[in-house]
């Protein structure tokens, strides 16, 4: 069976961190380009991050750049998003995401979707 799983959520004040993780099942990550993407209340899904199947690259929206890392470990088929500096616009349910192909696409064509993980950020 086909599954990605996000874990990692959680509560935390401004300015902390978390780690989420996106392991996948039932397939390998290698040849997929894996993104995060989050949807806070009332809002419109947003990307967040992405990294290539490829050759690595990374890109991060710029609400952000200089604080998020993704990065991904192909031998635990696992992509992670560091997430440093949280702050209460950060709150919202992240997705990871997988689209088979060497570089990151838009949101409509990405093939596995996780369930999501809460991140919720306040004092």
């Amino acid at each position: 069976q086909v599954q990605l799983v996000e874990s990692g959520g959680g509560l935390v004040q401004p300015g902390g961190s978390l780690r989420l993780s996106c392991a996948a099942s039932g397939f390998t990550l290698d040849y997929y380009a894996i993104g995060w993407f989050r949807q806070a209340p009332g809002k419109e899904r947003e990307g967040v991050s992405c990294i290539n199947s490829s050759n690595g690259g990374t890109y991060y929206a710029d609400s952000v750049k200089g604080r998020f890392t993704i990065s991904r470990d192909n031998a635990k088929n696992t992509v992670y998003l560091q997430m440093n500096s949280l702050k209460p616009e950060d709150t919202a349910v992240y997705y990871c995401a997988a689209d088979y192909g060497p570089f990151c696409a838009a949101p409509y064509e990405y093939d596995y979707w996780g369930q999501g993980t809460q991140v919720t950020v306040s004092s």
